[in-house]
């Protein structure tokens, strides 16, 4: 079984806080995503950071396209994701 970690990347954090949100009633996930702050890098200014919600697929049964769709809704986007 192989299990994938998916990475949608928004402008902000009541975005990333949204988009959670809507995966766990989307998906029907047991937990909510992991909300994660990366700074762009050489960035100081904190305006200049996106938020990632982490989307633990223990069962690689997501489907990407629609995870992708759900990150656009909040103008972002799905990173292609790392099996493990």
């Amino acid at each position: 079984m192989s299990y994938v970690r998916h990475v949608l990347v928004l402008p902000d954090r009541d975005a990333a806080e949204e988009a959670a949100e809507a995966a766990v009633e989307r998906f029907g996930l047991p937990f909510e995503p992991q909300l994660v702050r990366d700074a762009l890098a050489g960035e100081d200014d904190a305006e200049d950071a996106q938020w990632l919600v982490v989307v633990e697929d223990e069962e690689s049964r997501l489907d990407a396209a629609a995870l992708h769709a759900l990150a656009e809704e909040y103008d972002g986007w799905r990173e292609q994701p790392r099996e493990e």
